[in-house]
């Protein structure tokens, strides 16, 4: 890259969750990356849409089901595109998650994935609750109301 080129800014976001879910609390986590993922994160192949977080039993938080696409150039060492990554978060933020997913039976969800300045590949996840049906009904014609009153 040369000092003249702005670096490209990676946002890849989860549009489908603002739709399903109402978001309670939300944390930025780091993310365990092998090999060619961050490659391939640079390159925007990421599929945050169906991705979920699950404890495991040591306590750790992991996101399962996002789809970081084999990086192109990459050779026979490329990295599995569903596999399980490891969320980096501190205790006290795994204790509170931990917490309220269980006590509540709500769901942790990814948001968005970034590249931070000093080239870090971070997910924002937000604790969520499903919402209903009439909800979802009551968000479209709010959106609605809401364009038609900024056209006048």
């Amino acid at each position: 890259m040369a000092k003249d080129d702005k670096p490209i800014i990676i946002n890849i976001k989860n549009r489908r969750a603002s739709h399903e879910y109402s978001f309670l609390a939300k944390y930025d986590a780091g993310v365990m990356l092998q090999g060619t993922e961050i490659k391939s994160i640079r390159e925007g192949n990421v599929n945050l849409t169906d991705g979920y977080c699950l404890f495991h039993t040591d306590g750790s938080l992991w996101i399962h089901s996002i789809r970081i696409a084999p990086y192109s150039l990459g050779t026979y060492n490329n990295h599995d595109a569903m596999r399980e990554r490891k969320l980096l978060l501190n205790k006290r933020e795994l204790k509170q998650l931990a917490g309220k997913a269980v006590d509540q039976g709500l769901t942790i969800i990814p948001l968005r994935l970034f590249v931070t300045d000093r080239g870090f590949a971070k997910i924002e996840i937000a604790l969520a609750q499903g919402k209903k049906l009439y909800d979802k009904r009551n968000d479209l014609k709010e959106k609605a109301q809401k364009r038609d009153m900024e056209r006048m």
